[in-house]
């Protein structure tokens, strides 16, 4: 039988999305030709507004809709400290746990050299750049407890070393391996509190 290329092009579209697979793109792909039109376009606009709107704070990187980001614009945040993580769906699981209060630092990714992340395709220089400002007392290394976290932990930690700060790192209630998007809230605010100076 032959393929239909808009149909093909749309199951190509779900299977770019991390975690999906072919079967599990062509169901979503049939499920939207199931749709009313109405939904359709809901959906279309869902996409298109939220990929023009939303953008990463110049600053942290913690995702932002307008001008006003979320964490940075906060009052009433404790703005001496600085929790260092990977991704943003890092920063919204410690976000999520309602123990943490103080600002955050995306990296966007860990160094690997096996899949060629290196320092210069990391978002520290403006981390470097806020520590020079001379406000924050305590940054803490929220890396994943992983190789490529611990890795990139240790780099940070010593780009930090001449600073008058506290390096912290996330006590190890994590477990080795996992990520801290899925982790509940009772192992992340004891991995919080078990953090330890590097």
């Amino acid at each position: 039988m032959e393929k239909l290329p808009s149909l093909e092009q749309l199951i190509e579209s779900f299977a770019r999305l991390p975690g999906v697979g072919r079967r599990s793109a062509e169901r979503m792909a049939y499920a939207v030709l199931e749709m009313k039109d109405e939904d359709v376009q809901r959906f279309y606009e869902a996409l298109k507004s939220s990929k023009e709107n939303i953008s990463k704070c110049p600053r942290c990187g913690y995702y932002k809709e307008g001008n006003a980001c979320p964490i940075c614009d906060d009052h009433e945040r404790e703005t001496d400290k600085v929790f260092v993580v990977s991704s943003f769906k890092d920063a919204l699981a410690i976000e999520n746990s309602n123990t943490y209060h103080g600002l955050y630092h995306i990296l966007f990714g860990s160094l690997s050299a096996s899949k060629g992340v290196y320092p210069e395709d990391l978002n520290i220089e403006p981390l470097l750049n806020r520590i020079k400002e001379g406000n924050i007392k305590e940054v803490i290394l929220g890396t994943n407890p992983t190789i490529d976290g611990e890795t990139t932990a240790t780099y940070v930690a010593s780009l930090l070393k001449d600073y008058d700060i506290n390096i912290t790192r996330l006590g190890y209630g994590l477990s080795i391996g996992s990520s801290l998007e899925y982790s509940d809230p009772l192992t992340l605010e004891k991995a919080l509190e078990g953090r330890k100076k590097l």
